[in-house]
């Protein structure tokens, strides 16, 4: 678990909720949450010698969510979050640390390995003939390490492994989905019987360099796009309150013109409430994520990408693109007549909605019919 999931134990127990129900809340079995519990429990001011709660015996095992915890006198447990990541850090240190076998049997192991190695023998067999006390990927652990006598170039297969892909360094802090998830923007918008909203991604070029964050008008699929140097959360924020101050100055509300936001569970976006919030700190706009591995939650912008992508084909670099030619691309995509909106382009129906005072202060400009450019060639 993370310490995110462990926040989430704490915060669901102090609320008097049942394993189930906050197994369900972090995507993990019930048995686990109890077991997380019950592995992690602190008694309080170490006073173990006074008789326990009758409560403690049976689920959830802890006081956080008793209401009589404060006048109660019977020893009392609780689950902390910081406590409990310490010690799973601790032990996870623990045993990473060096290696698991004694000098004298690692030496045995190693003089094994390194005599069957050299008679060209395989991993396997030598495994199967003689009792080396480790398994086959400890092996291969400690030989990257070069703490064995032979080398990766002795090996056939190691030689070939590939390292591991990371994982993304920024995701979605499951605390700040609370109230966000997208069963949350389904009943906001049924509440306040609202029928478009805006969807919100990110389409990239080359790994590691520019990518392009869009924002599309569901009512009327209408597209701007920002430019930014890298995928981070920090650039999005900055980019996303540049397009408040530049609103503000031309007159406009961001949280009139985007005041539902619906988007993926991207690193990048984790900052909301850099668009919730205006510079005073006070809401005005509600975001909202999609399901994980759901990005059919917010076709319509993924569907429009594909316009994007005639001009811009995939493994594109965005490295040589300015602000300026963004604007560009997406004023020849909003241009572009759809059968959905009855001939009309989604241009022509935003700066009837907002004016066309908005669409300049967008940056996107109207492409008359004959010059309307659907292809890599309007990058030429």
């Amino acid at each position: 678990m993370t310490l995110e999931d462990r926040m989430e134990i704490q915060e669901c127990l102090s609320h008097g909720m049942t394993f189930k129900a906050i197994a369900a809340r972090i995507g993990k079995d019930p048995t686990t949450v109890s077991k997380e519990v019950k592995k992690h429990l602190t008694i309080k001011d170490g006073k173990s010698e006074l008789e326990p709660c009758r409560k403690l015996l049976r689920a959830p095992f802890v006081c956080n969510g008793c209401k009589q915890r404060r006048v109660c006198r019977a020893g009392k447990q609780y689950y902390y979050a910081p406590s409990a990541q310490n010690e799973y850090a601790a032990l996870l240190s623990e045993c990473r640390e060096g290696v698991a076998l004694n000098k004298q049997a690692f030496w045995d192991a190693n003089s094994v390995l390194t005599s069957g190695i050299k008679k060209g023998q395989r991993l396997y067999h030598i495994m199967q003939s003689q009792d080396i006390g480790i398994s086959k990927s400890s092996v291969y652990r400690y030989v990257q390490r070069g703490y064995m006598d032979v080398a990766k170039l002795d090996f056939p297969r190691i030689v070939k492994f590939k390292p591991r892909r990371g994982r993304p360094a920024e995701y979605i802090p499951k605390r700040l989905k609370i109230g966000r998830a997208y069963d949350d923007f389904q009943a906001f918008i049924e509440s306040n019987e609202i029928t478009s909203w805006v969807e919100m991604d990110t389409v990239i070029g080359e790994i590691g360099g520019k990518v392009i964050m869009t924002l599309h008008f569901t009512f009327c699929n209408f597209m701007l796009g920002l430019l930014l140097e890298n995928k981070t959360a920090a650039e999005v924020s900055d980019k996303i309150r540049e397009l408040k101050t530049k609103l503000q100055k031309a007159n406009f509300s961001f949280g009139e013109i985007f005041p539902v936001i619906l988007t993926d569970n991207g690193g990048e976006f984790s900052d909301v409430f850099a668009f919730e919030n205006d510079a005073r700190g006070a809401k005005e706009c509600s975001l909202f994520f999609c399901d994980p591995m759901q990005s059919c939650q917010k076709g319509k912008i993924e569907k429009n990408h594909t316009l994007f992508r005639d001009i811009v084909p995939k493994g594109k670099s965005f490295d040589d693109f300015s602000q300026e030619t963004v604007n560009l691309i997406f004023s020849h995509v909003n241009s572009i007549r759809r059968k959905v909106l009855h001939g009309k382009s989604p241009y022509e129906l935003f700066a009837y909605t907002f004016g066309e005072k908005l669409t300049e202060t967008l940056g996107i400009s109207s492409i008359p019919d004959n010059d309307v450019i659907q292809s890599p060639k309007l990058l030429k």
